[in-house]
């Protein structure tokens, strides 16, 4: 049975992720533009809670989100995701504006969609190292329980096992719920690939009359 550490997400070929962007920055520029006077209104709208000012301000900024997306595109995360991350950012700048103090809103909003896509990236980062951390310990862990099991000639304790990797006992029980469940995972994987109707439970070849001589 073998681990895999969780991977970052991928475009599978060039051209799709080129027509995913196109498809996304068209999607983005349908709502069309705003005017400074009418950005302005709908900003101290906005800041009041207002939806309908809210999802306006989104609809006309969401290009700005689409280019930034496609600059983080190859750095763990699909652009699509990045999009949603920075439509998060895009949306809390609009929220926040009015009473931000700040008197340049599209660099306050490039601000806060860019932190939003790049706490996203970081944690995405460390997901990933942390599924590389487990399997390395899963596969120490069931090394040391097979080379106990030959020495001791039975199941090693968890407070054994733990002397030989030494790790805390704490840790020792957590990884060996990982592997259990992974191994039970595992096998009913391989379950699911046997078809019952190609299994002949009968023995045609002991027929009755076979076994006398």
């Amino acid at each position: 049975m073998a681990f895999s550490p969780r991977q970052p997400e991928r475009p599978t070929d060039d051209g799709d992720a080129a027509a995913e962007l196109d498809a996304l920055m068209r999607s983005a520029r349908s709502a069309g533009g705003l005017t400074p006077g009418d950005e302005a209104r709908l900003l101290q709208r906005a800041g009041l809670g207002d939806r309908a000012s809210q999802d306006r301000l989104v609809a006309a900024h969401l290009e700005r989100v689409v280019r930034l997306a496609a600059t983080r595109g190859e750095q763990g995360m699909s652009v699509s995701d990045l999009v949603q991350e920075g439509s998060i950012g895009l949306l809390e700048a609009v929220r926040t504006y009015a009473e931000s103090g700040e008197s340049d809103f599209a660099q306050f909003a490039e601000a806060r969609i860019a932190a939003q896509m790049d706490a996203a990236i970081a944690a995405e980062a460390a997901a990933v190292r942390e599924g590389e951390l487990l399997v390395a310990a899963a596969t120490d862990y069931e090394r040391a329980e097979l080379v106990m099991k030959r020495e001791l000639h039975r199941d090693p304790t968890a407070a054994e096992l733990a002397e030989k990797l030494e790790w805390t006992v704490d840790r020792t029980l957590y990884v060996a719920s990982v592997v259990a469940d992974a191994r039970r995972r595992y096998d009913e994987e391989m379950l699911a690939l046997i078809d019952p109707e190609a299994i002949d439970l009968d023995d045609d070849d002991d027929e009755p009359g076979d076994l006398d001589g």
